[in-house]
């Protein structure tokens, strides 16, 4: 998933970056209102971590300006102010939910997961294609019970194709979901992920589930 953080703070904004890459999430960065809104307009953003004080426009505003142009994209509203006449100001300037700074790493990973849960419909917390399961709250994937280890970008990646079996993803797609705006578009980084990941939930297995679908892109064979 593609998360934009939105973050006036250099040192809190390299935190959340860390803890959400570590979580195989594609972080990009924005430093002000102004920079968010290009950012969401040139971007598909699975969800947004939005600090409400921000360089002009304000988190708040900026939210504002989100929905009436109807961009849906879930919004974690962050604040050092723990007022309620703040919170309301928030979540009715269209966010999804709220967290009051300072908080924990872990709840804020745990919100997420819930807002791109809920956004786009049913999204389980445990996938299922075939024999092959991941949970995306104790990172563990796993295939006829066995456990696999992934690192946190092939555990994204997977999660991606997982989330639409049977479907062909193109690599711009699958570029726009798993990778962050430092990747320069021209190596030939997903087919080398793709490669990493047969070798562990399909060729230990004797499996050919992923399949290279020629010209256009990847996708994960569903069961029949």
């Amino acid at each position: 998933m593609r998360v934009l953080v939105v973050e006036d703070e250099t040192k809190m904004a390299s935190l959340i970056e860390r803890a959400l890459t570590r979580e195989g999430y594609a972080v990009d960065i924005a430093y002000d209102g102004a920079e968010a809104l290009w950012a969401i307009g040139e971007t598909e953003y699975d969800a947004v971590v939005l600090d409400a004080m921000i360089p002009a426009p304000n988190g708040f505003e900026v939210c504002e300006q989100l929905r009436k142009e109807g961009r849906w994209n879930p919004v974690l509203m962050l604040t050092a102010r723990d007022g309620v006449a703040d919170r309301v100001r928030g979540l009715d300037a269209g966010a999804d939910d709220y967290l009051t700074k300072p908080f924990a790493l872990g709840e804020l990973l745990a919100r997420l997961r819930a807002l791109t849960r809920r956004s786009l419909g049913a999204r389980p917390v445990e996938l299922r294609v075939g024999d092959l399961t991941l949970d995306t709250a104790q990172h563990e994937v796993r295939r006829g019970g066995e456990a696999i280890s992934l690192s946190p970008k092939e555990f994204a990646l997977l999660e991606l194709f997982m989330r639409a079996p049977g479907q062909v993803l193109s690599r711009t797609h699958i570029v726009d979901h798993v990778w962050d705006f430092a990747y320069d578009g021209g190596s030939n980084v997903v087919d080398v992920y793709v490669r990493y990941l047969r070798r562990k939930i399909d060729l230990p297995f004797g499996r050919q589930d992923l399949e290279t679908v020629r010209g256009v892109g990847y996708r994960l064979r569903a069961p029949d």
